[in-house]
Formats: structure tokens, C-alpha cells, sequence
């Protein structure tokens, strides 16, 4: 997508996989400074060693610090940080303790939709069942209880709902929630004795003029007891951000308020892995622990990060401007995240061709898009969408110009396509 990599992490990994680097003078004394403590936490001073299985303890000191310090000074104790390649896996890791059938019930996850397939992909693979819950379109995609306690009491039929899963910023849909919201749907977990998974990978990415993030632990400790002593488990990722590290695969899963046996097997499950990889343990150390004011490589990463927030703000607000603008098309404010999840009028032809082909409606549309025009969307049908209608989403990380082109493009061919299947 053209995003250029963030020279701190770059260099930081460059030393710590080639320690001959470390006496380069081209490389700034902080770099030097974080690859030594990293080698140090490393068996034999090498990042081809193994590590504990919930990562490198320095760095799971620093992610704590970093929490710490993004929750206004909430304690959070580095021993209920265990890092992973990625989040996904951090995710798996810790929904796989719910796997128990009682009283010959599934135990089910409740899953906002439209969803991130991770979790469908999960629970089908954990012969798990899913309670879909559906966002709100007409508010900006916002969480209603009302939905929430639909989909729970249609769910108990046949299963024990056992997590709740909130993805915030959203994915595909990009919404950001507000505070209240969020003492809802804690609320609503604590009544009902769900787990909650915060998916909170996207916390970087809010453009919106008035949205803000608000963690999950920091919004349950604040309302005190009996919230603050439920079962949570926040993730978080270099995959997103202004990082994009995705390849690297870094991420951690902070678990709070487990019970001491459950924990001891959590720790003992991810055993079983051995560790998360050593280099996306590194690049996830140099995001909680960015170079500080005043450090050789401060202004460098400063300039660099705010240059990619800046750019995916101004993103994020061109793509829903121009989708709004097409007839047949309608786009929420993409408020946080890196995807637009626009709404589609399909005619009855472009339905009725869809069939014809064995294919869901907006699977057909994006079809014909990337045959005709080498644009890249993948259909709402692939992240659940209320029935009847019609959804896709796209990324905005392209950079701008490309974008522009792009978007140009994909107007050009919505009104050739609607014209057809007239």
C-alpha cells in the first residue's frame, strides 16, 4: 500500500538480527540502547533462541508501562501480559479456554456483525457456536443493549453464552465507541457472567472530530466493584496503527480477574506453542516503548507517526465523501480503524445475475469490479450483514493519490453497472 516502514522499529530489528550493527555509528545511540536490553532478555544474547512462552520479560514490563500510562495510571501488573504473534493468536490462545460443553450446550461467543471472520473462523474451529449480534447501521454502526439482549436470549436456547466480543475501533465498520456505550455493554456482561474480549488493535486509528478511545480496562476499573473485578481480556497488535508491521506478527493479550487454576492452564495451553516469534516480540517493544523527547531518534518517529495518522485521517474522511457521493451508495463516517463498510442498492437484475451464478449479490458486484477494473473490495456477505441488504468494505490505506484514482475508477464503474442491470 506504499506506507513507508517507521525507521526506529526498522533499526531496532536490523541490530538485534545482525549484532555486528552495533558498533555502526550510523545508528543512533537509543536504537543501540533498546537492541542490547532486548538481546539481554534473550537466551545466549540471540533472537534465534526460544523465549518464555508469554514473551521476553522486559518487554512485557514495557507493554505494562505502556497500559499504565494509556490508562491515566491504572496499575496493570506485567504478569497478565503474555505477548503473541499478532493478535489473532492472542485471541485463540484465550478462547480456547471456554471450550467445555455443559448439560450437552455448546458454549457460545456473542460476535458483533458485520464481523472480523477471525471469530466466525474460531468458534467454527473450536466447534464452538456464534451469537451474532447486529451493529447499528443508522448510527454510525453504534451498539444497541436492546440488540444485545435479543441476540443472548435467542442464543441460551441452545447454547451457554459464555464472551462477549467487542471490536473497538471497529472492523469492517470503522465506528469508534463512546464511553457510555462502553459502560453498557459492561454492564451487560457483568449481569449476564460473560467474558469480555476487547479487540482494541486499532486503538491508534480515531480521526473523527469528537471520537476519543477509551479502553475497556480503563472504563470497568473506573466504575468500581463489582465491574472492575470481571473476567477481561484486552489485545492489542503492530499489525495496525501507523506501524503496519503485519508481517512481523506482534501483539500481546492483557487477562485480568482470571482465576488463579484457569490462568495456570492458560499459561500452560500457550506452552504448547512455545513461544511467539522473537522479532514481532521486539517490534511490539519498540510500540509500547517508543523513543522518548529529547533521544537521538525522538523527532524522527514523531515526524514519521503523526505523518501516517495525519494521512489516514485525511483517508478516511476522502473515501466516505466520495462513496456518499454516488448514487445508490451510502457511507458512515469512518471515525476510526483503517475501512470504509458502505451500503450498496443493488437493482433487481444485478440480484437476479447473482443467482444465476450461484453467487451472493455483492460477491457478484465485486467480482465484476475487479475483473473490470482491477479493484480490490471484499463483500459484506463475508462479514454477516442484516438480510436484504448490501454491503462491502475497503481499506484506506492506499495512499491519496492512488486513492483518488481508485475511487474515480469505482464510481465510473457503479454507474456503468447500475446502468446495465437497469
Amino acid at each position: 500500500m506504499g506506507q513507508v516502514p517507521i525507521t526506529f522499529i526498522r533499526q531496532v530489528l536490523a541490530l538485534i538480527s545482525y549484532t555486528p550493527l552495533l558498533d555502526d555509528p550510523k545508528f543512533p545511540e537509543d536504537v543501540k540502547k533498546r537492541a542490547r536490553e532486548i538481546l539481554a532478555g534473550c537466551r545466549g544474547g540471540s533472537v534465534g533462541s526460544y523465549t518464555d512462552s508469554p514473551g521476553i520479560e522486559i518487554i512485557r514490563k514495557h507493554v505494562a508501562e505502556y497500559i499504565q500510562r494509556r490508562d491515566g495510571g491504572i496499575p496493570c501488573d506485567w504478569q497478565d501480559v503474555v505477548l503473541s504473534a499478532g493478535a489473532s493468536d492472542g485471541i485463540k490462545a484465550v478462547m480456547k479456554l471456554l471450550i467445555n460443553e455443559e448439560g450437552g450446550k455448546k458454549p457460545g461467543v456473542m460476535v458483533p456483525i458485520p464481523q472480523y471472520p477471525l471469530y466466525s473462523a474460531t468458534i467454527a474451529e473450536f466447534n464452538m457456536s456464534l451469537a451474532g449480534y447486529y451493529l447499528n447501521e443508522e448510527k454510525n454502526w453504534g451498539l444497541d443493549i436492546k440488540e444485545l439482549e435479543r441476540s443472548i436470549s435467542e442464543a441460551k436456547k441452545t447454547t451457554n453464552v459464555r464472551a462477549i466480543v467487542i471490536i473497538n475501533p471497529g472492523n469492517p465498520t470503522g465506528q469508534v465507541l463512546s464511553r457510555e456505550n462502553i459502560e453498557e455493554i459492561i454492564k451487560f456482561a457483568y449481569k449476564e457472567k460473560l467474558i469480555i474480549f476487547a479487540d482494541e488493535v486499532y486503538q491508534d486509528n480515531v480521526y473523527a472530530e469528537g471520537s476519543k478511545f477509551h479502553s475497556f480496562k480503563k472504563v470497568l476499573t473506573e466504575l468500581g466493584e463489582p465491574y472492575s473485578k470481571m473476567e477481561l481480556a484486552s489485545f492489542m497488535s503492530c499489525s495496525k496503527g501507523y506501524m503496519g508491521e503485519c508481517g512481523l506478527r506482534g501483539g500481546y493479550a492483557e487477562v485480568i480477574n482470571l482465576c488463579p487454576n484457569v490462568k495456570a492452564m492458560y499459561l500452560k495451553s500457550i506452552s504448547a506453542m512455545l513461544c511467539p516469534t522473537v522479532l514481532g516480540q521486539a517490534v511490539m517493544d519498540c510500540v509500547v516503548a517508543p523513543p522518548k523527547e529529547g533521544e537521538p531518534s525522538y523527532a524522527t518517529w514523531k515526524k514519521e507517526k503523526d505523518s501516517v495518522l495525519k494521512s489516514l485521517n485525511e483517508r478516511a474522511k476522502l473515501v466516505a465523501d466520495t462513496f456518499n457521493s454516488i448514487d445508490g451508495i451510502s457511507c458512515n463516517t469512518v471515525q476510526g480503524a483503517m475501512y470504509a463498510f458502505p451500503q450498496i442498492k443493488l437493482p433487481a437484475k444485478a440480484i437476479e445475475a447473482a443467482k444465476a451464478k450461484g453467487q451472493a449479490p455483492d460477491a457478484y458486484y465485486a467480482f465484476e469490479l475487479l475483473e473490470r477494473t482491477g479493484i480490490c473490495i471484499v463483500p459484506g456477505s463475508g462479514f454477516g450483514q442484516k438480510p436484504g441488504t448490501y454491503h462491502f468494505r475497503t481499506t484506506i490505506l492506499p495512499q491519496t493519490e492512488k486513492l483518488r484514482e481508485m475511487l474515480e475508477g469505482f464510481k465510473k464503474f457503479h454507474t456503468e453497472f447500475v446502468k446495465e442491470h437497469q
